[in-house]
Parts: structure tokens; C-alpha cells; sequence
């Protein structure tokens, strides 16, 4: 390397240095700290003891832990698919919008930066069984009340909905954007051999949208893991645990218990899962973004 070349690569790191100092400290250091505290059984007073694959042994134990995992999978699988369908719509819809397009980008957005525990609380007030606004539209169809965040079949997917209501707009900004970025030359191709709106959607945007829509379907689901404030605000994990996350089985272990090494044991099993699942996903969705 020239001798300008490594003044270029020195003023670089010198640039960069203050951001990666900051990584390391905020990001790779608790992470460090993370899996060690999940070979000991450190308690709130400070003592611990290295019991290395102690915790872990545990958790494969803990009934309650996998019925926290088994929730937050079957959460996952309702959010994610609702998420992605209302904010792909939804970017569809505005794409082909000319009148009061930013308008209403804004306007679908505004969920997305309201506060998780405010959304929450209206969300709770709208399922409510005597005085929530869905049941009263409900009574008004001459239909019985539901108890949708009382029942175990129904909480999960009342939450859900929630959720998806309160975090599509983030996606749909993205897919919006990608949608944007398909060259219409494209699309006037397909027009003029006579395909249909559906058939283009499926033939020409949605291919090309994949590596955008990968993206959305790894960020989401990320997400939803990692649910926690709707579940507390809303049920408190009820009925029955019935919608106990894994990050509120984490919660419980870390801060109510004081098990700290058990917690960061369900943190790091909590990371191979995600990790897993974002495998699984570059395998069938990303296989051909490259």
C-alpha cells in the first residue's frame, strides 16, 4: 500500500473510530457479558457461581419455557403474515394513488410512531367486553359480546391485529419504495402483451420486490419474537398464560425473580431462534436476491 493510500485508510479509521468505540462498548460488550452471566447463576446481590451449561440444561426442563416459546411462535405466525399482506396492500394502493398521496402516507404512518403503550391501552379499550367500541358495533348487529382478550383462543390473534395495526407502516414505506423503483418500461412491456393487473402484480412486481420484501419479512418477524409491551399493557400474559411471550417469560426470570443468568440463558436461545428463523427465511423467500 502506497504511502497516500494508507494516510487515505488512517483519516478512515480515524472517521469511523468514535461510532465502532461505541459499538463495541453498547453493543458487542453486553453481548459478551450476556453469554458469560449465562454460565453462572448470578443473583441480585452480586454473588454467582460458574455452572457453564447449568442454565441451559434448566430451560430444556421448563415447561413454562417452552410454553412461552410455543406462544411466541403461533404470535409470529399471525402477525407476521397480517403485517406484511396489509402493508404490501396498502403500498399497492398508494402507488397507484396520484390525489393526497403523501396525505395519506403520512396518515398510515402515524400508527407506526405512536407510542406501543398508548396504542396498547386504546386497543384494550376497543376489545373490551362491556364499554369497548368493537363489541358496541357488535351489540348493534344484534351479536353477542366477546371477550377477545379473555379468551384463549382469541387473544393471540386480537393482539395480533393490534400489533399489526399499530407497526405495518414502517413496511409499508419500504415496500412502497420499492414499488417504486420498478422500472416502468417493465410493466408497459407487460401491458402491451396483454397481461392483466393480477398478472403483472404476480409475474413482474412481485419478483422483482422480493429482495424489499425479504427485508420486511426478516425485520417483522424479528419483531414480533421480541413482543413484550402489547402482551404486558393488554393481558398481563393471561388468561392462563395464553399469551405469556418469551421476552415476558425473559422479563419475569430477569426482574421479578432476580435469576439474571437464567434470563440471559433465555436471551441467547431467544437469539438462535430469530437467527434460525432468518435462515430458514433467506433460504425460501431470499434464495434469488442476490
Amino acid at each position: 500500500m502506497s504511502a497516500a493510500r494508507r494516510r487515505e485508510a488512517l483519516a478512515g479509521l480515524a472517521f469511523v473510530a468514535p461510532m465502532l468505540v461505541l459499538f463495541l462498548v453498547f453493543r458487542i460488550g453486553p453481548t459478551l457479558g450476556a453469554v458469560f452471566l449465562s454460565l453462572t447463576d448470578y443473583r441480585l446481590n452480586g454473588d454467582w457461581t460458574f455452572i457453564g451449561a447449568g442454565n441451559y440444561a434448566r430451560l430444556l426442563d421448563d415447561r413454562l419455557f417452552w410454553e412461552a416459546l410455543g406462544v411466541t411462535a403461533l404470535y409470529t405466525a399471525l402477525y407476521v403474515p397480517m403485517t406484511v399482506v396489509l402493508a404490501l396492500g396498502t403500498a399497492v394502493l398508494l402507488h397507484r394513488t396520484l390525489w393526497l398521496r403523501g396525505f395519506f402516507r403520512g396518515l398510515f404512518f402515524l400508527p407506526y410512531v405512536t407510542s406501543i403503550v398508548l396504542a396498547a391501552v386504546i386497543w384494550k379499550w376497543i376489545y373490551e367486553v362491556e364499554d369497548g367500541l368493537l363489541n358496541s358495533v357488535l351489540g348493534g348487529l344484534g351479536l353477542g359480546p366477546v371477550d377477545f382478550l379473555g379468551s384463549e383462543s382469541l387473544v393471540l390473534p386480537s393482539i395480533a391485529a393490534a400489533s399489526a395495526w399499530k407497526g405495518f407502516g414502517y413496511s409499508m414505506l419500504i415496500l412502497l419504495a420499492g414499488l417504486q423503483s420498478v422500472p416502468r418500461e417493465v410493466t408497459e412491456a407487460a401491458v402491451i402483451d396483454g397481461a392483466s393487473g393480477w398478472q403483472r402484480f404476480r409475474w413482474v412486481t412481485l419478483p422483482l420486490l422480493r429482495p424489499v420484501l425479504f427485508f420486511v419479512l426478516v425485520i417483522e418477524a424479528i419483531g414480533a419474537f421480541q413482543v413484550f409491551d402489547a402482551m404486558y399493557v393488554m393481558t398481563a400474559g393471561g388468561p392462563v398464560r395464553a399469551s405469556y411471550s418469551l421476552v415476558y417469560f425473559l422479563y419475569d426470570s430477569g426482574f421479578k425473580f432476580f435469576d439474571f443468568g437464567y434470563a440471559c440463558a433465555v436471551g441467547l436461545v431467544l437469539f438462535l431462534v430469530v437467527l434460525v428463523f432468518s435462515l430458514i427465511q433467506r433460504r425460501l423467500v431470499g434464495r434469488e436476491v442476490d
